[in-house]
């Protein structure tokens, strides 16, 4: 199976992120933009089979919205609003997962299956 998906895990609460704004760029186009779904994922990849290429891509998470969303106190402004996460697809046979881990003062990634 090829394509792209994420994950966003609420580490703050310990529970999948919900209802989190995303977006995939490349090169300054925007190819898709989603809402995470009751279990942190979104409903459908983010590149399929058909669409998946190799080179650089961007993930952009809104994730201060996210945490104002649940009533979270943020400075303002808020330690991290937007969370970059900058990738490259080297064989678009294969899956790529990119999950995201976040809190509103931190979060990590990396390559998931």
């Amino acid at each position: 199976m090829s394509g792209l998906t994420t994950h966003v895990l609420d580490t703050m609460h310990g529970q999948p992120a919900s209802g989190l704004s995303l977006r995939l760029m490349q090169g300054g186009e925007t190819l898709a933009q989603a809402v995470t779904n009751l279990d942190g994922r979104v409903d459908r990849p983010l590149l399929d089979a058909a669409t998946i290429k190799a080179g650089t891509y961007r993930l952009e998470f809104d994730v201060g919205h996210y945490f104002r969303d649940l009533g979270v106190p943020l400075p303002s402004p808020a330690f991290l609003e937007t969370v970059v996460i900058d990738f490259g697809i080297a064989d678009a046979a294969a899956h790529y997962h990119v999950p995201l881990l976040v809190s509103p003062y931190a979060y990590s990634t990396y390559r998931g299956s």
